[in-house]
C-alpha cells in the first residue's frame, strides 16, 4: 500500500497510525473487493489506502515516515511494514491471547516472505518494541518487518537505533501535528496497492 521502499536509502516507516483499513482483498468471480473498515493504531485512526494486508485479528499497513532520507525509487527496497492487531487495542505483546499472538506472527511471517521476494532482498529484521522502556511509542502492539540487503547499515545493529529514532519522531508528529517530512497520502497508497497484489 502507498509507494515502494529503497532498501538502504529509506526505510518507508508508513507508520503505525491511521484507522480505516482495507481487509484482506476477497475475490469474487472476475473482480476483487477490498472490504473497508476502520483501523485504530493506539489513540490514532488509520486511512484503509494505507493498509495492504489483514485477518480478522491483524493487519498491515506501509509506513509514513522513511527511516532514511532518499528518493523514494531508491526507498524501494529498503522499508519498515508494520503488523498490527486491530480487532483489539492491546499494548503490551505479553497481554495477547493465544490467538492473537499466533495471527500477528503467522501474518508478518507470510508479508515478510512476499516483500523480501519482491523487493530481491536477503534477510529480514522483524522487530517489537514492547512497552515504553523498550522503545514503544504508540501504545499498541505491533511488528516492524524491514527487508534487508547487506550493507545497508554499516553496523548491522544500527538498525534497532534507527527504528527507536524513526518511532519518537512518528510520536512526535502525530501528537504535534507540525510540519513534517512524510510521504503523501497518494504516494503511500500506491505501495500499498502494489502490495496488496502480492497478497491475492
Amino acid at each position: 500500500m502507498g509507494t515502494l521502499l529503497s532498501p538502504l536509502s529509506s526505510f518507508g516507516s508508513s507508520l503505525l497510525t491511521r484507522f480505516p483499513i482495507a481487509r484482506r482483498a476477497v475475490s469474487t468471480t472476475t473482480t476483487t473487493k477490498m472490504e473497508a473498515e476502520h483501523y485504530k493504531f493506539g489513540p490514532y485512526k488509520i486511512d484503509e489506502r494505507e493498509v495492504f494486508y489483514s485477518t480478522h485479528l491483524s493487519y498491515a499497513l506501509v509506513n509514513l515516515r522513511p527511516l532514511l532520507p532518499g528518493h523514494i525509487l531508491v526507498i524501494l527496497f529498503f522499508l519498515i511494514i508494520v503488523v498490527s492487531l486491530y480487532r483489539r487495542e492491546v499494548k503490551r505483546f505479553v497481554d495477547l491471547t493465544s490467538e492473537e499472538t499466533s495471527d500477528l506472527w503467522i501474518s508478518a511471517q507470510k508479508i515478510g516472505k512476499q516483500l523480501e521476494n519482491y523487493h530481491k532482498a536477503s534477510s529480514l529484521t522483524f522487530a517489537i518494541q514492547d512497552g515504553p522502556q523498550a522503545g514503544q511509542t504508540v501504545p499498541h502492539v505491533h511488528i516492524h518487518i524491514v527487508p534487508r540487503k547487506g550493507g545497508d547499515f554499516k553496523n548491522n545493529d544500527e538498525i534497532y537505533d534507527a527504528i527507536d529514532e524513526k518511532e519518537k519522531e512518528l510520536k512526535k508528529t502525530l501528537d504535534l501535528d507540525k510540519e513534517r517530512k512524510d510521504r503523501s497520502m497518494e504516494e503511500m497508497a500506491q505501495e500499498a496497492d502494489e502490495y496488496r497484489k502480492l497478497f491475492s
